[in-house]
């Protein structure tokens, strides 16, 4: 029987980022991955006007999903660097409505408890999205949804990813797929453009000559991010022997559960 994955994430390109090649080969085992995407981005350019990235980047998330061999992805269509503003608990009782409506087996969301996370709508979507997980299998918290249809539901799986993860204890090896990963990311050109050129800028502040370090490859944003997410996959991958791989805090059950679970083998 195959599993069915819900990523809940704050902008419309960081599935693939952060997760592109768990996703991509969970899909390849038969999984079905839904990507739940609170914000529309509309704040990540230095030349497009607000209501034009947003509308282009639900079209280049449309794309990456179709990529990856995703379903076509949940927009919740909150406002780019405003995630943080939403009153309070409206973000985790939308996580836990879709984790409820899609019963997942496997959820993967950014990790609360990551060190040095500079952007709210991470912040904010981590913690919904941790708050949501332990508590959508509990039927008094949000009774409506069951006049909905709507069941409490358990997830057994949780993959959290995060930019420092430094309680990593999970390492999937996505040589298969990390070039899938990076053609999905390539799809999101808009943020491909504006994050290399962010960098660029910093390090022209910095004093840094960065076509000493990548060539030519500054001609091509994506070449350049390919270049720098190959190098940190290939860094992850060989903590276990691998080509390339991802880093997560993997949690399934309580850890008295697991410790009992442990003690029987």
């Amino acid at each position: 029987m195959s599993k069915t994955v819900l990523a809940l994430v704050p902008h419309p390109d960081d599935a693939e980022f952060f997760a592109g090649g768990l996703l991509a080969k969970l899909i390849d085992e038969g999984a079905k991955v839904y990507i739940a995407v609170a914000s529309d981005g509309r704040r990540g350019s230095f030349e497009l006007e607000a209501d034009t990235l947003a509308t282009t980047r639900r079209e280049e998330a449309l794309r990456a999903a179709q990529t990856l061999g995703a379903e076509p992805p949940i927009f919740l269509n909150h406002p780019d660097l405003e995630v943080d503003t939403l009153p309070p608990g409206m973000l985790r009782e939308q996580f836990i409505r879709l984790i409820r409506q899609y019963q997942p087996e496997i959820v993967i969301a950014e990790d609360a408890f990551a060190p040095y996370e500079v952007h709210p709508d991470h912040r904010a979507v981590a913690w919904a999205a941790s708050d949501a997980l332990h508590f959508a299998n509990l039927p008094l918290m949000h009774p409506e949804h069951l006049s909905e249809g709507l069941k409490p539901h358990f997830v057994v799986e949780k993959y959290f990813y995060g930019e420092n993860l430094p309680n990593a204890n999970k390492i999937i090896d996505i040589s298969q797929t990390i070039e899938r990963k990076i053609a999905a990311i390539g799809e999101h050109h808009s943020q491909v453009k504006f994050l290399v050129e962010d960098v660029v800028r910093q390090a022209n502040l910095a004093g840094l000559d960065l076509r000493a370090v990548l060539g030519d490859m500054l001609e091509d944003p994506l070449q350049a991010l390919a270049w720098a997410m190959r190098a940190q996959a290939a860094e992850i991958g060989q903590r276990i022997g691998v080509a390339y791989g991802e880093a997560y805090r993997y949690v399934r059950f309580h850890p008295f559960v697991e410790n009992l679970l442990a003690m029987q083998g």
